[in-house]
């Protein structure tokens, strides 16, 4: 007896998934796998949204993530050559939001540009419209239409997709202008995971997050239920060295446990 069985359509977007993905395990990424106290940041959030200022969580954590970056420029930094590194002034954050297309619900593309010298709130604003822009069947990223190459590359075999990855990778100015030079994604956000996930990236620097879970933490010798953010980070060390990296999870630490960037004058 034959089963029973159906066909799904994928939507050309994923092609570009499957791609960056054989692309991104050619990268030399270490992968952090961290916890961040966002108790107080939280209660910072709630007491704005009561008093009519409405910032999201994922919002405010860009603005954080740009500013941070800004002060540690090597980490989103691209290899130009063995002997040079290419740092470009802003920092544009690439973040995926989930868009319904021909009846299916996929992950597509949004560049945040300067999140560096944009406030918290500018940041949720920018997210929100393009949560709600239209979209369509041909469009890959939100806000931006495809050019010709772009349409051919997704009737090209697999090994020839690649090997265009391959060249966008090569020139950093055409990468940075295309996806940024920062991708955060947000798994965590659609749904309650216990837990971390290890993602892929061909981006320098690449944020995982996950969910926001009550833990019970030490703090000041005792033990306290607290708001903890799950969160992997993908750090290039072909461009950063270990302490550099260090250092600017330790200021990321501190960042987002204090709440900065909230406020526009934080």
């Amino acid at each position: 007896m034959t089963p029973s069985f159906s066909y799904q359509t994928i939507p050309e977007s994923r092609i570009a998934t499957f791609d960056t993905f054989s692309a991104g395990m050619l990268r030399h990424h270490v992968a952090a796998i961290l916890e961040f106290d966002v108790t107080d940041s939280r209660k910072k959030l709630q007491e704005l949204r009561k008093n009519g200022t409405n910032i999201s969580f994922n919002g405010w954590l860009l603005r954080v993530i740009g500013m941070t970056l800004k002060n540690h420029p090597e980490a989103s930094a691209f290899l130009y050559s063995k002997r040079k590194l290419l740092i470009f002034d802003d920092i544009n954050i690439s973040i995926m939001i989930e868009k319904k297309i021909n009846g299916n619900k996929v992950p597509v593309p949004v560049v945040i540009e300067k999140t560096n010298e944009k406030s918290a709130l500018e940041i949720t604003a920018e997210i929100e419209a393009a949560k709600n822009s239209e979209m369509g069947s041909g469009d890959i990223v939100i806000n931006r239409k495809r050019s010709f190459s772009e349409r051919v590359y997704y009737h090209l075999p697999g090994f020839l997709r690649r090997l265009t990855w391959s060249l966008i990778l090569r020139n950093p100015h055409f990468a940075y202008k295309k996806m940024g030079n920062v991708i955060v994604t947000s798994l965590g956000m659609t749904g309650r995971i216990n837990g971390w996930f290890i993602h892929r990236s061909i981006h320098p620097v690449s944020f995982g997050i996950g969910s926001v879970l009550k833990k019970p933490v030490v703090t000041g010798n005792e033990i306290k239920i607290r708001e903890i953010l799950n969160m992997t980070i993908l750090i290039d060390h072909d461009v950063i060295d270990g302490a550099p990296m260090v250092r600017l999870l330790n200021e990321l630490t501190r960042c987002i446990g204090n709440g900065e960037g909230i406020l526009p004058s934080a």
